[in-house]
């Protein structure tokens, strides 16, 4: 019993992200979304272009996310005038309105870095231990870790 395995070529990065497939409009629909979020916080008010967020685009409409029902009040009030911003982009000639969500966005946050400190007699220690190795790949560390305390 054998099994037959079709034996295909590799194809470049750029073909698959750029061509005709599924993976190609997807990515072809990413950017536009993300040249509409661009475009759209460009003409916003400073306040408000933190707080919104193109979330995607279906039978004409676009969706426009915000992280506060003050901020959705506010783009109901500007929906005309956002869909005439739109519309002066090539390729958006097409949306007719929006949908408008409001969730929660949580910025990602960095945990924070935790910096130890050697003490000075810690680093003695460890030169000393270095100066009494033989190895020389083990005394080099630890004179890089010695290297690391405050001296004054």
């Amino acid at each position: 019993m054998s099994i037959n395995v079709k034996r295909a070529r590799a194809q470049p990065m750029s073909g698959l992200l750029e061509g005709r497939g599924e993976l190609g409009s997807l990515m072809r629909t990413a950017r536009l979304i993300e040249k509409a979020q661009t475009h759209l916080r460009a003409h916003l008010p400073e306040d408000i272009r933190d707080h919104l967020h193109v979330g995607g685009y279906r039978e004409g409409r676009l969706t426009l996310i915000t992280d506060r029902a003050v901020w959705l009040t506010w783009l109901r009030y500007e929906q005309q005038r956002l869909l005439a911003l739109l519309h002066q982009l090539p390729g958006f000639e097409a949306v007719t309105g929006f949908h408008f969500k409001v969730r929660p966005v949580h910025p990602i946050k960095v945990p924070p870095r935790h910096v130890r400190e050697l003490s000075p007699s810690a680093a003695d220690e460890l030169s000393s231990c270095a100066a009494d190795t033989e190895d020389p790949r083990l005394k080099k560390a630890l004179e890089r870790l010695a290297s690391h305390a405050e001296r004054s």
